[in-house]
């Protein structure tokens, strides 16, 4: 199964804060296919994975985070907290990409990414998420919710740490994107791993 967009089940939810849940729970899920694949079968499932954690983060960072900044009293530090979260799970996930899913110490560092992410995101949906719903309009969230899913369509596919503002994403995003797609598209033409 190979994904042209992440999951477009996901374009469909209205409010920003219940897409952003509800691929909260994908990925958890995600993490879990990987994690039950035989050793031959993780790189498609973990390869998935890879491709939904940069997207989501990517859009967060693009759309979500710049307007908690702005809305929301305290928003300044509770996205510097979710940044940094965000950077180390960047970090993980690409020395993970790097290791490829038959390495030996692959499950033991995608056991410690996932906790990693996992955490991250009950504390946006706990800090960030609760406080956009209870601060800002519905129709606020709509919009944004058009705005992630433009994100989404348009983020790079693979791990950029060290690129967590909004305003790197949007200088660096846009051509770290067509680099990873276009390796994503060859690589699926030559039928590589990775």
């Amino acid at each position: 199964m190979t994904d042209v967009h992440p999951v477009p089940e996901l374009m469909k939810e209205g409010d920003v804060v219940d897409l952003l849940v509800h691929q909260h729970a994908v990925i958890r899920d995600m993490f879990e296919e990987v994690e039950r694949a035989a050793p031959g079968e993780r790189h498609e499932p973990f390869r998935r994975l890879v491709r939904m954690l940069a997207v989501h983060e990517t859009a967060e960072e693009e759309i979500v985070h710049p307007y908690t900044r702005l809305r929301v009293d305290g928003g300044g530090e509770i996205v510097a907290d979710r940044l940094k979260e965000e950077h180390e799970a960047k970090r993980m996930l690409a020395m993970l990409d790097d290791l490829g899913p038959e390495h030996s110490e692959f499950l033991p560092n995608l056991d410690r990414l996932r906790t990693a992410v996992l955490a991250h995101a009950r504390a946006e949906e706990r800090y960030e998420f609760t406080r956009l719903r209870a601060e800002t309009t519905a129709a606020e969230r709509r919009a944004m919710a058009l705005g992630v899913r433009a994100a989404l369509a348009m983020a790079p596919t693979r791990p950029h740490p060290g690129v967590e503002s909004m305003t790197r994403n949007l200088l660096f995003g846009p051509p770290a994107a067509i680099v990873d797609r276009a390796r994503d598209l060859i690589r699926q033409a030559l039928g590589r791993k990775g």
